[in-house]
């Protein structure tokens, strides 16, 4: 098994009868809906599960999960994804998948979020990893120039053809490249505040525990 599907694995055994469970995207989490899957058929786990994309709602339904929409649901109890970097204080870069708006609503509505990550994606500052901010594409050229002028050295997100990407929500991403970020809670009310930004990467203050896959097996970290 890889890291990943150790910590993903690891992290489905927070999944509890009866839960609201959200179900995250990307490569890491893949494996945390796989067991899932495993669970509901194998074990009758009863849950349903709100995705955080369209590739994830693919998956889960292929495996048999039953779901419901994010506004079908009141709250959910937990939400399960990756993020692409962690800082030690906890702070994370999300979006390298494209869906960082639906999970960032999901985790919005989450009473608790657990983030699962190979030992790779730990950091101490955040900021290597470039930040997505999803814009709409009306005026995005400008907001785009708007970047460049801040030194943020901002890149289109583009699919494997080389066309602007659109996300699930029908927006543009523009990636930009800080590779250190000195203050986190500065930049996302900043990012905030610019007209044209639907919405950014920076996931603060959001999580409550991080499930770590090392060489050792997964270490889990409770959050203070």
């Amino acid at each position: 098994m890889n890291l990943k599907e150790l910590v993903g694995l690891e992290s489905a055994k927070y999944v509890k009868d009866g839960m609201i469970v959200g179900l995250g995207t990307g490569s890491t989490a893949y494996y945390m809906v796989k067991e899932l899957g495993r669970r509901v058929k194998e074990e009758g786990l009863n849950i349903i599960g709100v995705v955080t994309s369209l590739k994830t709602e693919e998956h889960a339904l292929e495996l048999g999960i039953p779901l419901k929409a994010i506004d079908d649901v009141d709250h959910v109890d937990l939400v399960i994804d990756g993020a692409d970097e962690i800082s030690s204080d906890f702070h994370g870069i999300k979006g390298g998948g494209a869906a960082l708006l639906f999970e960032k609503i999901v985790a919005t509505y989450s009473n608790e979020v657990i983030w699962i990550v190979d030992e790779s994606k730990v950091v101490d500052q955040l900021g290597k990893f470039p930040l997505p901010v999803e814009v709409v594409p009306f005026g995005s050229e400008n907001l785009f120039r708007h970047f460049q002028d801040k030194g943020y050295h901002p890149g289109w997100r583009r699919t494997e053809n080389g066309e602007i990407l659109t996300t699930d929500g029908g927006h543009y991403i523009i990636d930009l490249n800080l590779e250190v970020i000195e203050d986190p809670h500065a930049l996302a009310d900043e990012l905030d505040q610019t007209v044209g930004v639907v919405e950014h990467g920076l996931f603060l203050d959001m999580i409550a525990r991080v499930i770590v896959g090392t060489p050792d097996g997964p270490k889990t970290i409770e959050v203070p």
